[in-house]
C-alpha cells in the first residue's frame, strides 16, 4: 500500500478566511448562515444534462461574473468565472501577500476535474452531429487541468510554483496538503490554494453510466440512500506560516490504496491509514476531534466504507455530518469547499455559540451500517478547543484528511 506522510511534528501553517461560492451561498458569510440554518436542500432539479432523466444538482444562486477585462480569450471558461467568483472576494488577501512577499515566492495550486470541458462541448456535439470537426468550436486551452492555477497566476501576476492537482474527489483537500508543503520546504512564503469544478455534461453522464447518481436529494447513511448529487463551487484559502486572522492547519493524512478505478475498499484500510496519519501528523488522539465534515456522498460503498472507518477510528464515536445533501458532490471542489464550512464552524467569528450543521436525511437507519453519531440541529461542540477533522476519498483508492482546530 503506497502511503505518504511526515514522521515528524510538522510546520504550522495558518489559512486564511477562506473564498466561497457554491449552491449554500455566493459569499462565505452566506455559506455559513444557510450551513446552520437550512431544513431542506438548496439542490434544484435540472433536465439538460442525462437524456429522458430529471436530476439535483447543486448550482450556485447567480452565475458568475466576467473575468476581469483584459483577460486573454484562452482562459474565459465558466469553470474559471467560477473560480473568479471566489477569487474576487478574497483580493485584499491576495494583495496583501502580494505586498509582503516577493511574487516569486507565492504560488498557486488549485484541485479541479472538469476544468473547462464543457465549453467544448458544442464542438463534440458539432462533430456528432455533422461528421466534421470545427477547430473554431475547440480550443484545447479550455480543458488543460492547469487551466485554473495559471489563469489566477496570471491575473495576480504570481510567478511561484503553479499547478493544479487532480485526484478526483480529493483534489481540493490535496491542493491544500501540497500548499503546506510547499511552505515547510520553503519554497515558498505564500500559497493561494483550493479547488473548483463546475457542472459538466461529460462528468455528470459518466456518474450516470457507474449507477451512482440519485433520483432525488442524496440521503448519506440512511437505509433508502440510492446514490449522490453533482454539485459545483469554488472555495480558496491563502495559506502562509503566520497566523493572522487564519486557523492552523493541525494535520492531514493522506495514501492511495488502489483498491478498485471506481469503488472504495470495503475493508477501509486506505481511509483508515489516512485518518491515523492526520492523528499522528496532528500528534493528537481520536478523542481530541470535536466534529468531522464527512465525505458521504450516499453511495451503498461509500457510506458503508466511510461509517467502518469512522468505528475503527473514534471507537468513543464523534459527531459528524455529510454536508453534501446541501452543496451536491462538487468534485475537484469538494475537499476544499468542505475545508472551507470545517473552518466556518471551527472559528469563533463565524460560529460564536458553537452550533454544529445538522445531518439533511430522513433519519432511517441502516442496521448494516456501524453506527455513528449523527448531528441534528441540537448539536453542540462539546469539547475546547474546537478541533475537527474534514474527510475525502477518491477514485483509485485515494484518500486525504485535513484537521483544522483553534491554536492553543
Amino acid at each position: 500500500m503506497a502511503t505518504d506522510t511526515d514522521s515528524h511534528k510538522p510546520m504550522r501553517s495558518y489559512l486564511s478566511p477562506p473564498a466561497t461560492v457554491s449552491a449554500l451561498g455566493l459569499t462565505f458569510a452566506e455559506t455559513m448562515q444557510t450551513l446552520f440554518d437550512a431544513c431542506v436542500s438548496p439542490l434544484a432539479p435540472e433536465t439538460q444534462w442525462v437524456p429522458g432523466k430529471t436530476l439535483y444538482t447543486g448550482r450556485p444562486a447567480a452565475a458568475p461574473p466576467a473575468l476581469p477585462a483584459g483577460t486573454p480569450a484562452y482562459f474565459d471558461t465558466y469553470n474559471n468565472r467560477l473560480l473568479w467568483h471566489a477569487a474576487s472576494q478574497m483580493q485584499d488577501t491576495i494583495e496583501r501577500v502580494r505586498a509582503k512577499y516577493d511574487v516569486e515566492r507565492i504560488g498557486v495550486i488549485i484541485g479541479t476535474t472538469t476544468t473547462g470541458v464543457d465549453d467544448n462541448y458544442p464542438a463534440f456535439q458539432a462533430f456528432a452531429r455533422d461528421g466534421q470537426w470545427d477547430r473554431q468550436l475547440y480550443r484545447h486551452e479550455r480543458q488543460l487541468l492547469s487551466a485554473p492555477a495559471d489563469f489566477l497566476a496570471h491575473h495576480f501576476g504570481l510567478g511561484g510554483p503553479v499547478y493544479s492537482i487532480s485526484t478526483a474527489c480529493t483534489s481540493g483537500a490535496r491542493a491544500i496538503i501540497t500548499a503546506h508543503r510547499l511552505l515547510a520546504s520553503g519554497l515558498c512564503d505564500a500559497v493561494i490554494c483550493g479547488g473548483v469544478d463546475s457542472l459538466a455534461h461529460l462528468t455528470i453522464n459518466g456518474f450516470d453510466s457507474l449507477q451512482a447518481l440519485s433520483a432525488g436529494i442524496a440521503n448519506p447513511f440512511s437505509l433508502n440512500r440510492e446514490g449522490i448529487n453533482i454539485g459545483e463551487a469554488a472555495a480558496l484559502f491563502v495559506m502562509t506560516r503566520e497566523d493572522g486572522d487564519g486557523l492552523p492547519l493541525l494535520g492531514f493524512g493522506n495514501s492511495a490504496d488502489a483498491w478498485h478505478m471506481s469503488s472504495p475498499d470495503p475493508q477501509a484500510k486506505g481511509a483508515i491509514l489516512a485518518i491515523r496519519q492526520a492523528l499522528a501528523n496532528a500528534q493528537l488522539q481520536a478523542q481530541d476531534i470535536g466534529w468531522i465534515n464527512l465525505h458521504g456522498t450516499a453511495t451503498e460503498l461509500n457510506d458503508s466504507m466511510e461509517s467502518l472507518a469512522l468505528a475503527r477510528c473514534f471507537e468513543r464515536g464523534v459527531p459528524c455530518t455529510s454536508t453534501k445533501p446541501l452543496t451536491g458532490h462538487t468534485l475537484g471542489a469538494a475537499g476544499a469547499l468542505e475545508a472551507a464550512l470545517l473552518w466556518g464552524v471551527i472559528h469563533s467569528e463565524t460560529n460564536p455559540t458553537g452550533r454544529l450543521p445538522a445531518q439533511l436525511w430522513d433519519g432511517q437507519v441502516d442496521p448494516a451500517l456501524p453506527a455513528i453519531e449523527l448531528t441534528d440541529h441540537r448539536s453542540r461542540w462539546k469539547k475546547e478547543p474546537r478541533i475537527g477533522m474534514s474527510l475525502s476519498f477518491a477514485f483509485g483508492g485515494n484518500n486525504a484528511v485535513l484537521i483544522l482546530g483553534e491554536a492553543s
